[in-house]
């Protein structure tokens, strides 16, 4: 076995002990028959409703992640781009110790367009940090409207807005190339997030919910943030664990709490199961036979 297949496979085995050990922690706190009987009473159609609101949310992320590969000379048709961005997603789920969805979307893209990998590489950075960039700002927003968390409300104002001014002036200066329409792409990310906010107001109506949202959405927030750290399988158990603590914090029901995050995790994992399907059917891509995982090599 070579170092880099030893060091995938450890990955994968720590994020396995990760989030076996934050789910049996999650669930020493609830009970399955609890969660079971409040998901049972749920009403279908704003669940629905948060799985298309998601869903629209992948597909401007998608759309915004092209307008990265367009900064750097790579024009691809916005349908392709989005069966692409399905695919990885696929293998963001698939391959979780492994090179992930992204590594394998570099890989493919530099050898199909013969693309530096660095260059590619830099475009997914950004356009998460792009994408988090907007969960912060969203987040700041909350915090606003919750006294109880006894921040003033000039110190979320002042956090977001030297922040994002020094985010422009840092990418303009240094990173030129991937500041390419860099309003147009920062609207993107908060209209992704936005959404995926909309999806978890949407699970909170579906649960009958009809009580104070901001401190639900600013923990689905805080969970988001967290879930970007690689720890867990998918951010499966990280999430929940914020919510477990968060709902404490908060005094609210600890069996929805975990339950919008449940749900939330399940809608993103059956989204990201339909890009299987050109694991498949290769010639949705225009491919007759798409590269090996065990291809996958970033170095140039």
């Amino acid at each position: 076995m070579t170092k880099q297949k030893l060091w995938n496979t450890t990955k994968l085995l720590l994020k396995f002990a990760v989030t076996a050990l934050a789910l049996y922690l999650v669930f020493t706190k609830v009970s399955l028959n609890d969660l079971k009987e409040v998901f049972t009473k749920s009403d279908p159609l704003f669940l629905s409703l948060g799985f298309l609101s998601f869903f629209i949310s992948i597909v401007i992320s998608a759309w915004r992640l092209n307008t990265f590969f367009k900064g750097v000379d790579l024009d691809l048709p916005e349908l392709y781009n989005f069966k692409l961005y399905l695919l990885g997603m696929f293998y963001n789920i698939s391959l979780p110790g492994g090179i992930g969805g992204d590594g394998y979307k570099i890989y493919f893209l530099r050898k199909k367009y013969q693309v530096k990998g660095r260059k590619l590489l830099s475009c997914v950075f950004f356009d998460r940090l792009s994408g988090l960039w907007a969960l912060c700002l969203i987040t700041a927003a909350l915090v606003i409207f919750i006294p109880r968390l006894g921040i003033p409300n000039w110190m979320p104002i002042l956090g977001v807005v030297v922040g994002t001014i020094v985010y422009y002036i840092v990418m303009r200066r240094f990173f030129n190339d991937y500041a390419y329409s860099f309003v147009f792409k920062h609207l993107k990310a908060l209209g992704v997030q936005s959404l995926q906010v909309i999806c978890a107001i949407c699970i909170l109506y579906g649960l009958h919910f009809e009580g104070k949202f901001s401190p639900y959405l600013l923990l689905f927030l805080l969970s988001q943030i967290v879930a970007v750290i690689p720890l867990s399988i998918g951010g499966l158990g990280a999430r929940e664990v914020v919510f477990m603590y968060g709902s404490d914090y908060f005094h609210l029901d600890s069996h929805r709490a975990i339950l919008i995050s449940l749900i939330s995790y399940f809608i993103s994992a059956l989204i990201s199961l339909s890009g299987s399907y050109f694991t498949f059917h290769p010639k949705a891509l225009g491919e007759e036979k798409l590269p090996e995982t065990n291809e996958v090599d970033l170095a140039d």
